[in-house]
């Protein structure tokens, strides 16, 4: 399964008609998408009741990934992060069976360390057995060491756009038992090239990236995700990618 979806759920004005019946911005945009980022949370802490209230405006089959804090990944850069997380978790409980992947960005500065990491993602399965996506952007992620740690506690490795070097565009870490993406997590985030959280896709953009989905195991759960929101380009992008995944190859 292809998922699409976009960094939040806000509707531009040129798209409200495509998107038409009463209530919340998150009801109208669920009707239509499977999917959505909550990155908010990144930023601020949301109450349980606040998950609860998003989970209520979404159909059955709908889901969110969720993004960790910062003070987790960029403050705290992995350490020290057990009543952070702890908090973190215990808040999106509130979604309930909507909740998907979560998602750990990590900053750019922020080098593979193994012991720390090691720590990090051991409390964090100890806590969550969930599926877990990790975004790095430094380029020692990429080295031996770190795909194997990301192997043995079974977290995916996000594939970006723009990538920091060429591996970084293709998904990696754990990638199913047998290592092809079947039963899975696989997840992209596109942030908009070359300008990025601005910069719309167009059709010679997208079509790589729809092909390299489209090869991936059909038991993959897989998620494409649009981040180009400051111009509000995503939403866009997004429904012109769902229609060229649904039609398939060429």
């Amino acid at each position: 399964m292809i998922r699409v979806g976009t960094a939040g759920w806000s509707i531009p004005r040129a798209l409200a008609g495509g998107f038409p019946g009463e209530g919340t911005q998150l009801a109208r945009y669920a009707r239509l998408m499977p999917c959505a980022e909550i990155d908010t949370s990144f930023y601020r802490s949301h109450a349980r009741a606040t998950y609860e209230k998003w989970a209520g405006y979404t159909p059955r089959g709908f889901r969110f990934a969720v993004k960790l804090p910062r003070s987790i990944t960029h403050d705290g850069r992995l350490k020290g992060a057990r009543p952070h997380l702890e908090r973190f978790l215990d808040e999106v409980t509130g979604l309930g069976n909507r909740l998907g992947p979560l998602l750990v960005q990590l900053p750019p500065s922020l080098a593979f360390d193994a012991r720390s990491v090691r720590a990090f993602f051991l409390l964090l399965r100890e806590r969550h057995a969930g599926a877990v996506v990790c975004e790095p952007r430094h380029p020692s992620w990429w080295e031996a060491k770190a795909q194997q740690a990301l192997v043995d506690f079974q977290i995916g490795r996000v594939a970006a756009d723009p990538a920091v070097i060429a591996e970084a565009a293709r998904p990696g870490g754990w990638m199913g038992p047998s290592g092809s993406g079947a039963s899975a997590t696989v997840y992209f985030r596109l942030h908009g090239s070359p300008r990025v959280y601005w910069s719309p896709y167009d059709t010679e953009q997208l079509r790589p990236w729809s092909e390299q989905m489209g090869a991936l195991p059909r038991g993959a759960d897989v998620w494409c995700i649009f981040d180009n929101t400051a111009g509000g380009a995503a939403l866009d992008n997004a429904l012109a990618f769902t229609r060229m995944v649904s039609s398939g190859p060429g």
